[in-house]
């Protein structure tokens, strides 16, 4: 079989596929078409650039890839109930409209052993914080959501127009379209509110895209387990960018061939000091993991081909190729490897849900529920009923960080997402302001001072944004250094503004070295008997804060201000 004829084959319930597929090897990308060079073009590695949305687009030269600057001063949209003044589609049908004969002649070349795929870059829930950044993305899905459905279904009008003139020109036999709606262990939203917004509008895009006869290909390295079912039944045939956090054998048993699984070869493997052994043991155990009961695909979790580090590749290609040479003899219902899910599932986070109904003794208590819940309103009433009450300032604020601590637990264990957080920083914000003419310098108790950053390379903030917020909602001050940040940043600041923690996150596995150089330069000054240094992000382990000698490393946001408090006590 050729590849093509493979991918074709895993796609039918009963499909016999004669060998497993070598990573993107099936699929011909065709990512030089006038509509993407249109939209994407303008992005050169060491340069910064405005997109046609309006977006800031930042390309530094030791980055990996482009990334949105959706600071105040730079973002697109920053009123959300004005976003048909300021949010305007590209004109891709007056502009894209001619340049298709040598794509199209690079697709013809390739037909019958490759799949076409058509890329579509920046989905739904990218593009509007591409426009408006994260925070206010998933605080205006609480604060305004008639204006997130009106801009939500504008831009998948503008995909399906857009998808339209992608096939009837290019003749694809798949769509590729990306779009992530999580981190590597939870989604971003709630899976409720991922289906009350992003669900329906998608159904639409990829309804279409198979009424047009083509295969529709989902990109998203995230944790997506919660959703997986939905994912299958709007029409997506083929998830691309399957962490192994997602546990794929147990979404295999779920899905029963429904939808192709893609990925399982996650960003950990992908360093520059990753042997050609350890590579290859680590692909060898996705396979024996995930191979048994079909519709699977190795792959990088990228959303194109390709390892940052050529080695990797080349390794990773060897054991698939070293697998299909080999006999198989295995059960269609092998036992499902054991895998812990790093978040409840959706029902099981539902169980133990918070409630709805306040509760708490007296003011303070309710004030900490309310918190707990993001209702902003309901925390300035009762902030002025205990002020009424004679309460002292500080104890008012003490209850707003028993509030900040219970939505730290529920967001650790699965019952509350980033959009909770953000609602319930911004409430405490507003009560903590009405507070400060109130508390003297000398009531006012700081639990200690920590210098917070995004490493050096590396532009993502939201999971630093996030560690920022539960530790000011636990009493820590925190001087936010921004994103890409150099070790000599982190120090200077830890001396400067007399730091007792430096906080240091990464998503990037090619950004993670900036931490050691960290602790060295730290260890260089001689501050080390002084400050502590935290270490997180998505690439990040025990084992390499360990190696490393970083004194700190929590997995989540709310453990990340429960370390701190505890290292400040110490």
């Amino acid at each position: 079989m050729t590849p093509r004829e493979i991918f074709l084959e895993m796609l039918k319930p009963d499909g016999k596929p004669e060998r497993i597929l070598d990573q993107y090897e099936a699929l011909a990308m065709m990512t030089a078409d006038p509509i993407n060079t249109y939209l994407r073009g303008n992005r050169v590695r060491g340069t910064t650039s405005v997109d046609r949305w309006g977006t800031t687009i930042l390309f530094p030269a030791d980055a990996p890839g482009p990334m949105p600057d959706t600071t105040e001063e730079k973002k697109v949209l920053k009123d959300i109930t004005r976003w048909r003044e300021v949010v305007h589609a590209p004109d891709i049908e007056a502009n894209c409209q001619t340049g298709w004969e040598d794509i199209c002649a690079k697709a013809d070349a390739l037909r019958g052993e490759k799949l076409i795929a058509g890329f579509m870059g920046t989905g739904m829930f990218e593009q509007c914080h591409f426009l408006m950044g994260f925070e206010d993305t998933l605080s205006n899905l609480y604060e305004h959501p008639d204006e997130m459905h009106e801009l939500i279904d504008y831009i998948c009008d503008y995909r399906l127009r857009y998808v339209k003139m992608l096939i009837d020109n290019l003749h694809p036999d798949v769509i590729f379209s990306h779009d992530d709606w999580g981190t590597k262990d939870a989604l971003f939203m709630k899976p409720d509110m991922w289906r009350e917004f992003y669900k329906e509008p998608y159904r639409k895009f990829y309804g279409y895209i198979r009424s047009r006869g083509v295969i529709a290909i989902h990109h998203g390295d995230a944790y997506l387990a919660d959703i997986v079912d939905d994912m299958a039944e709007i029409g997506i045939q083929c998830w691309q960018g399957v962490l192994p956090e997602n546990n794929i054998p147990a979404l295999q048993e779920r899905l029963q061939g429904r939808m192709i699984l893609m990925g399982g070869i996650g960003a950990a493997i992908d360093r520059a000091d990753a042997s050609e052994d350890e590579i290859r043991a680590y692909v060898r155990k996705a396979l024996e993991e995930n191979t048994p009961r079909g519709y699977y695909i190795p792959s990088i979790t990228y959303g194109l081909p390709g390892a940052v580090y050529p080695q990797v590749d080349a390794a990773i290609d060897a054991e698939i190729a070293a697998w299909n040479s080999e006999v198989h003899l295995h059960s269609a219902r092998a036992p499902i490897a054991r895998r812990t899910a790093p978040r409840p599932t959706a029902a099981q986070a539902a169980d133990t849900s918070v409630n709805t109904a306040e509760t708490g003794d007296g003011t303070l208590g309710k004030i900490a529920e309310a918190l707990r819940r993001g209702r902003r309103k309901r925390v300035l009433e009762l902030v002025d009923a205990a002020l009424a009450e004679g309460t002292a300032a500080q104890s008012i604020l003490d209850a707003l960080v028993e509030g900040m601590q219970l939505l730290g637990d529920d967001f650790s264990t699965g019952r509350a997402f980033v959009p909770e957080m953000l609602v319930a920083a911004r409430a405490m914000n507003s009560a903590t302001d009405k507070l400060k003419p109130l508390l003297s310098s000398g009531e006012r108790k700081s639990a200690g001072r920590v210098c917070i950053g995004t490493v050096r390379g590396d532009m993502h903030d939201i999971g630093k944004n996030l560690v920022k917020i539960m530790m000011e909602g636990s009493g820590i001050e925190v001087v936010d250094l921004g994103v890409d940040v150099s070790a000599e940043q982190f120090v200077d600041t830890a001396v400067n503004e007399h730091c007792d923690i430096i906080a240091c996150s990464a998503l990037l596995t090619t950004t993670m070295d900036e931490m050691r150089r960290v602790v060295d330069l730290a260890n260089e000054r001689g501050i080390r008997g002084s400050v502590k240094i935290m270490v997180g992000g998505a690439p990040i382990t025990q084992e390499y804060c360990n190696e490393i000698g970083a004194d700190c490393y929590t997995d989540d946001a709310a453990r990340a201000a429960q370390a701190a408090l505890k290292l400040l006590a110490v």
